[in-house]
């Protein structure tokens, strides 16, 4: 007769993971919700203080140390003199200059690997010890790989700026941006399901539409704030509610091709970021009124209150922002505000579906 040791995780015949292991499961997962979006902050400030472009090599193993004496402190900054960022931009800055803004590219780079090994370890545990079936297992492995992926797609962003131009491309930015909205979203979600398997509030089927399609303009909201972020299109049109005197600005289609201008132009660009926070500045409280008509029990309530609460915040620290000419603690504010806004929009999507 078989035995199964009594140290395992009990799993059902089905192969699910079983009860008691669920919310140990989510809580890893929240935890690393928690660093992606801490990493995203710093991320904003590491670009705000134009500190993306100081350490100019990927070395995923041995860039793990900082520099420790002044002989490799040295020859760090004398690899970052040779890029145009040095030459074009920060010519004749100091030994102790350069260390302020490496700092924050480095503790980016650590929190992403460090957010690798906080992902992979525990993951390998749980599947080494029953926790997770199968299903679960490949999901949060494909979740791992996109990880992987947005760690090559950030090295992919910093080599587009020591070539010719003291920046980086700004689709690489919004590609990687997005790609740190897509995983945690993939994990919210994923925890969400662990910590409330069975069905949401019985919302009506217009209901449930109206919270993807929520969801939707926000996740477009995020994509056309990397594109103001890479181009530094915050820094034009600082008025509001007109954009410099106008509802639209007469400067919106001057490149040829005419595409060019929704990626390319400061004007196309941040008006179609205005354009989302305006879409969700109606659809939101509208969605938020039609679901108080409904008794959608506790949880969808809750869910529902504090997207319209985060709403409100990211809108008022997205209009600072602007008003003031991008300061780095608004404007990284504004940027972490955006991961918590998608994940109020997802609690929401979850509680009703």
């Amino acid at each position: 007769m078989s035995t199964i040791p009594t140290d395992a995780a009990p799993i059902d015949a089905g192969g699910a993971p079983a009860a008691r292991a669920r919310p140990a499961v989510a809580a890893w997962l929240l935890l690393c919700c928690a660093l992606v979006f801490a990493i995203v902050v710093i991320g904003g400030v590491t670009r705000l203080t134009r500190s993306g472009l100081s350490i100019v090599e990927w070395q995923p193993i041995l860039g793990t140390l900082p520099p420790v004496n002044e002989a490799q402190w040295l020859e760090t900054f004398d690899k970052y003199k040779l890029t145009p960022e040095y030459r074009k931009v920060n010519q004749g800055m100091s030994l102790d200059a350069f260390k302020g803004i490496f700092w924050w590219e480095y503790f980016h780079r650590l929190l992403g690997r460090m957010i690798g090994v906080v992902f992979l370890l525990p993951l390998v545990w749980f599947w080494w010890r029953g926790r997770i079936d199968r299903p679960l297992a490949l999901k949060l492995a494909g979740i791992f790989v996109l990880g992987g992926l947005q760690g090559a797609m950030g090295w992919y962003m910093v080599k587009s700026g020591l070539v010719d131009e003291p920046r980086v491309s700004h689709y690489r930015l919004t590609a990687h941006l997005a790609i740190a909205f897509a995983i945690y979203a993939a994990m919210l979600w994923t925890a969400l399901g662990l910590l409330y398997p069975g069905a949401g509030a019985a919302g009506a089927r217009q209901l449930r539409r109206l919270a993807w399609i929520i969801t939707a303009v926000v996740a477009y909201l995020a994509v056309t704030g990397g594109f103001v972020a890479g181009i530094r299109a915050g820094f034009a049109y600082n008025t509001f509610p007109l954009m410099n005197g106008h509802v639209v600005p007469p400067e919106m289609f001057m490149l040829d091709p005419w595409y060019l201008n929704f990626f390319n132009n400061m004007a196309t660009v941040q008006f179609n970021h205005r354009l989302g926070a305006w879409l969700l500045a109606v659809l939101v409280p509208w969605f938020w009124l039609q679901a108080r008509r409904d008794a959608l029990g506790a949880r969808a309530t809750l869910a529902l209150n504090l997207l319209l609460g985060m709403l409100a915040l990211q809108i008022a620290l997205g209009i600072a922002t602007l008003l003031l000419a991008v300061p780095i603690p608004l404007a990284a504010a504004h940027q972490g505000g955006a991961v918590l806004l998608l994940g109020a929009a997802l609690l929401a999507n979850h509680a009703l579906r």
